[in-house]
């Protein structure tokens, strides 16, 4: 039996794959542009690689406290100094590192499918289901963030949920911040949903009798995917600022898991006495990894941008 190749079918297949590696070069092209956007896709590879791999880049135990090498200021050995107990501010600021960037990472995952879930729904459906989901919206937006921040961690802490408490309480720390920080997603998804559900396509899959939620999830949301993934970059960093400043206040992840915001929290009275490292640089850490993400959310944004793509 003789096989037969469509040739239109093969040269259609390799124009889209064409086309599609022509968007992805597009896409690079104008990120790289943006040189602080570069530099700071550096700064927090460079950053996380080193929270990964923290037992390759220090030899000391983040843990192992020695009285005789207690608040050194940065020196060889000690690069950026060490703490009240010794230990080696270096290891432990990359050691909290995993933390802080895990927090930030998993809370703007829970914010942005809350966020797009009820942005989505409200702004396909509209009517009724839209001014519910909006004013929820409106009432979680009015609620006062630092205090529900702490009263929700107050809450948690009285469960007897082992996975909320455990390292800390980092668990209970990421569902707090998702369910405090999804309502500018909300928004955003919304209002692209209210311009894209009159679209062409969208009035095509209905005619066709294909189900609103599968309209929803497979055929409008795709199209909204470039806001989105610029709102969570910019989440992440705002949800690290967060987690830093919950745990500064003595409310957020608790010693001995070290963050930098906790961390931060232990240098206030050692700034007193002269010994500024340990302030220093806990937020010179916070400071790096949340400018380098604005940098890329903003060098994301332009290379997004479908104007700048034509």
């Amino acid at each position: 039996m003789q096989t037969t190749v469509n040739p239109s079918g093969s040269l259609t297949l390799q124009a889209a794959h064409f086309q599609e590696r022509s968007a992805r070069s597009l896409v690079w092209n104008q990120f790289r542009r943006h040189r602080m956007a570069l530099v700071g896709t550096v700064i927090l590879l460079l950053l996380i690689l080193g929270s990964t791999f923290v037992s390759v880049v220090s030899p000391y135990d983040p843990e192992k406290s020695s009285m005789r090498e207690r608040r050194q200021p940065p020196s060889l050995a000690h690069p950026m100094g060490t703490d009240t107990l010794g230990r080696d501010m270096l290891t432990r600021l990359l050691y909290g590192g995993r933390f802080s960037l895990t927090i930030g990472l998993l809370a703007t995952l829970v914010g942005i499918s809350i966020g797009t879930t009820v942005g989505a729904i409200a702004g396909y459906y509209g009517g009724a289901v839209d001014n519910v989901l909006m004013r929820l919206t409106d009432l979680f937006i009015a609620l006062p963030r630092l205090f529900m921040l702490i009263l929700m961690t107050l809450l948690l802490r009285n469960l007897d949920v082992p996975l909320l408490k455990a390292n800390g309480g980092v668990g209970g720390i990421v569902l707090i911040l998702g369910l405090l920080s999804w309502t500018g997603v909300a928004r955003l998804v919304r209002g692209q949903f209210l311009s894209l559900k009159e679209k062409e396509f969208v009035e095509a899959a209905r005619t066709l009798g294909v189900r609103n939620l599968r309209i929803v999830f497979f055929h409008v949301l795709p199209n909204t995917a470039t806001p989105i993934i610029v709102a969570a970059t910019l989440l992440v960093a705002a949800t690290i600022i967060s987690e830093s400043g919950l745990s500064f206040l003595g409310f957020g992840v608790q010693p001995p898991t070290p963050t930098w915001g906790n961390m931060l929290n232990g240098a206030q009275d050692e700034m007193r006495k002269g010994n500024w490292w340990m302030a220093v640089f806990p937020g010179l850490m916070i400071f790096l990894t949340v400018i380098s993400i604005n940098y890329i959310g903003d060098g994301l944004r332009d290379a997004l941008d479908p104007r700048r793509l034509r």
